[in-house]
């Protein structure tokens, strides 16, 4: 059985009221030849995933690893330096392995109930994101766009804390889904090569 990590901060970790996290549920179910392991810690930043990367996922030994972070780097009230969240997102990829990592840019929050964060900011980091899957190789997942682009995308953040961060089902099957399809089409063009 492969194994795919979920690593990142509360967006990852959410339970929402549910008894397992809904990111790694949701993905568990779309791929059942994946154990899928959860890896998200609340609050915590790139420089945070750093400081946990081998006890909370080097040592699974994974096939592949989500990394979504950003949102807390870009608030206002934990501030990570946007040059200083980009090395870390490109130290984090070489511990894993370019062709392991799947980067996920930070989604989008409603600012009338996020006064700590702006999309204008959360903008640039997922534009930092993309620059490191480009320098680096890996895999891209852009979950900003994705949600932004949506008219309805403030009503995709409604979660149990409607917060205007942290999303709710709907943004749960969104992104569960983009992750899904973005291994499918890893393992296809794999299969591809030993063709």
């Amino acid at each position: 059985m492969k194994t795919l990590v979920c690593f990142g901060d509360s967006l990852t970790a959410r339970h929402e009221g549910k008894d397992n996290p809904r990111l790694t549920e949701k993905i568990s179910l779309q791929l059942p030849n994946y154990r899928v392991v959860n890896a998200g810690v609340s609050a915590n930043t790139t420089k945070d995933a750093l400081r946990r990367i081998e006890k909370d996922v080097l040592t699974y030994r994974p096939d592949l690893v989500t990394v979504l972070f950003g949102s807390n780097d870009a608030a206002v009230h934990k501030k990570v330096a946007l040059n200083t969240y980009e090395e870390n997102l490109i130290k984090i990829t070489q511990l894993i392995g370019p062709d392991k990592t799947i980067l996920i840019t930070p989604p989008p929050v409603d600012e009338k109930l996020q006064p700590n964060r702006k999309n204008s900011e959360l903008a640039k980091y997922a534009d930092a994101v993309k620059r490191v899957s480009d320098e680096t190789g890996s895999y891209l997942i852009d979950f900003y766009t994705e949600l932004y682009s949506r008219t309805n995308y403030k009503e995709l953040l409604v979660g149990i804390l409607n917060d205007g961060l942290h999303f709710g089902e709907a943004g749960y099957d969104i992104l569960a889904n983009l992750i899904t399809e973005k291994i499918l089409d890893i393992e296809s063009t794999r299969e591809k090569k030993f063709d």
